[in-house]
């Protein structure tokens, strides 16, 4: 080992470990109660006897991979779009950028029926653009399969455009500027430079933009409806069982919260720093 291994292993001993003030220890433990009890209640209520036979019925199945299926291209949809938006919002400089931004942004704050009412007098059949679709091309986007995958992609796609947008102005623009020099093409650095290194946040990004689509519900409801097989998600079927068997919502819940876990649990360590 090198003297400045063993400096360095010398400080770390000597360093005191950090104390939580009592000011910040209480509402932190408060803070973290809170969140982890509605989880704790929601294993405790799950009846694990009956819970095979609950997941198990071809409704559930058709529910859960149609959820798995549409945030999956969600996440496609909002990576291609998503990517070239967060680019431009972080590296070019240009009158407006702010209401560009906010504009964009404005679906992590839009209430998500509002946000379905808008998917609706946008591409409805009477809508800005579904009713000339439907007028010279005979395509009817609401209550199908592709308006649940517009209806995610709509409130997840800022998800991994903030992540992205956050790891670019991270990253360290000699890199491009030397890429300049020697020639290169904007199109050539962000491709061969720029993308690679922007590898982990477009991957954290892309993690949160999935599991926001995989619970959309109110935009989903609103734009696409609940039909079996074609528009029924996770999250509407839960709803839809709540109504008259609390046992299956509780168990098709917990279904949602262990994906959701396998996800985070293994990319954490991959490309979530965290």
């Amino acid at each position: 080992m090198s003297d400045v291994a063993v400096e360095t292993a010398t400080v770390s001993a000597r360093r005191p470990r950090a104390r939580v003030p009592y000011a910040l220890f209480v509402p932190a433990a408060v803070g973290v109660v809170f969140l982890l009890l509605p989880l704790v209640g929601l294993l405790i209520r799950t009846p694990w006897r009956r819970l095979p036979a609950l997941v198990g019925s071809a409704d559930v199945r058709t529910a859960l991979r149609l959820s798995l299926e549409t945030a999956s291209a969600a996440t496609v949809i909002a990576i291609v779009l998503g990517v070239p938006i967060a680019w431009v919002l972080a590296r070019l400089e240009f009158r407006g950028r702010a209401l560009l931004r906010a504009l964009i942004l404005l679906p992590l704050v839009l209430p998500p029926v509002a946000g379905g009412i808008a998917l609706l007098l946008a591409y409805g059949r009477r809508g800005v653009v579904g009713g000339w679709l439907l007028k010279d091309f005979g395509i009817s986007l609401p209550f199908t399969t592709a308006a649940v995958v517009m209806a995610e992609t709509f409130v997840a796609m800022p998800f991994l455009i903030v992540s992205v947008e956050g790891s670019l102005r991270g990253l360290d623009r000699r890199y491009d500027y030397a890429a300049a020099t020697l020639g290169a093409s904007r199109l050539f650095t962000f491709r061969h430079v720029t993308l690679p290194m922007l590898g982990p946040g477009i991957a954290a990004g892309a993690v949160l933009c999935w599991a926001r689509a995989l619970g959309e519900f109110g935009a989903t409801i609103t734009f696409a409806g609940s039909y079996p097989g074609t528009t029924e998600t996770m999250p509407l079927r839960v709803y839809l069982a709540l109504q008259d068997n609390p046992d299956a919502a509780i168990a098709l819940s917990l279904v949602l919260l262990v994906v959701s876990v396998a996800v985070l649990a293994c990319l954490r360590d991959r490309w979530l720093r965290i």
